[in-house]
């Protein structure tokens, strides 16, 4: 489903501002490559153009390290901002994020279990994208086990079961973290704890794109129907849409991506929760609009926090989370203060 006319400037503006973003993301970083020099590598990184043989280090940090870190940046901010509106349709919360489900603590779990013990170390380096993944689905599994009833899902039991599970994911990470004999495997745990894209790589750009890109058209599709759910049972009933139904597909899909994002680039937090009410408060309600705007703002928000984590205090690298916490807790605290902004969904 086509966004609405008026937002499609907007929605083009924000196109055109990640791909400026993307460029800045590849071209700004501690080693010193020029604007030409980047854009000549990444010429001959799409084209398969020839390199002398003192342009391969030069190349390869543009083409290996930046570029692909840059992409997956904007996937995951693009993944996160929209299954954040989805989670916050799907519990009829406006402090919903995709956190809330407790899948990420869960992913926590299994990533720490690579980080700290060496577990699947035969995997190598998709050991711990693995493991993350594999016990992000196993945390599904039981939030959807303790959270189902005979009537489904309810929003009340999906928000108390998937914050009693992250922090019981979370205690138990912590357990490991301090039982782990190892001082720079702990500091790596923590590192991913507070989000890092340091891992990114061509290797774990297309699952996690792919998975974004899934759910976010089934979002779109489906987002009429989301704004009848976000009206409450009674109401989604009286416009022909099957509530349960409804949930437990969004549940699945937002597991599933946040759970696809966490295990390449860790709990990142505040895009998820920030994003979608900045969307509405540019666009609206509406379902069909704030999909279109939330993962593109998603996206450039994270591009930049990417890169300023990586330039800031060069060449030590910042958590990406820190970054978004930094500025979410002001950006929010902002937003609750302006008027005319409902964090009911209206603006």
């Amino acid at each position: 489903m086509a966004p609405p006319a008026r937002t499609t400037p907007l929605v083009a503006a924000l196109c055109a501002v990640l791909l400026c973003s993307l460029l800045c993301g590849v071209g700004l970083g501690a080693a010193g490559v020029s604007w030409a020099q980047v854009l000549r590598y990444l010429g001959a990184g799409l084209t398969g153009g020839t390199l002398a043989p003192d342009e391969v280090a030069p190349y390869t940090i543009v083409w290996q390290l930046r570029f692909p870190r840059a992409l997956l940046a904007a996937v995951v901010g693009a993944g996160l901002a929209g299954v954040g509106v989805a989670v916050q349709a799907l519990v009829r919360n406006a402090l919903a994020d995709p956190f809330v489900l407790g899948i990420s603590s869960g992913a926590a779990v299994g990533a720490n279990a690579v980080l700290l013990f060496g577990a699947l170390g035969a995997l190598g380096v998709w050991a711990l994208s693995a493991s993350a993944f594999a016990s992000a689905l196993l945390a599904m599994a039981l939030v959807y086990a303790a959270a189902r009833t005979a009537h489904g899902l309810t929003p009340l039991r999906l928000v108390l079961t998937g914050t009693a599970m992250y922090y019981g994911f979370s205690a138990l990470t912590t357990l490991m973290v301090f039982t782990a004999d190892r001082g720079e495997a702990a500091r790596s745990a923590m590192m991913w704890l507070l989000g890092s894209l340091s891992g990114a790589g061509w290797g774990s750009l297309p699952i996690a794109a792919v998975a974004v890109a899934a759910a976010l058209a089934r979002l779109l599709l489906t987002a009429g129907r989301l704004n009848a759910l976000a009206m409450g049972d009674e109401t989604a009933a009286a416009l022909g849409v099957d509530a349960g139904r409804m949930r437990r597909e969004l549940f699945v899909i937002a597991a599933a991506v946040t759970g696809a994002v966490v295990a390449v680039s860790g709990a990142i937090g505040f895009v998820g929760l920030m994003v979608p009410h900045v969307a509405r408060m540019l666009v609206g309600a509406d379902h069909r609009r704030v999909l279109a705007v939330a993962p593109l703002l998603g996206a450039v928000l994270l591009v930049w926090v990417d890169t300023l984590s990586r330039v800031l205090l060069a060449p030590v690298e910042l958590p990406v989370g820190v970054i978004t916490a930094v500025i979410g807790v002001p950006c929010f605290i902002a937003l609750m203060r302006r008027r005319g902004y409902s964090f009911s969904g209206g603006a």
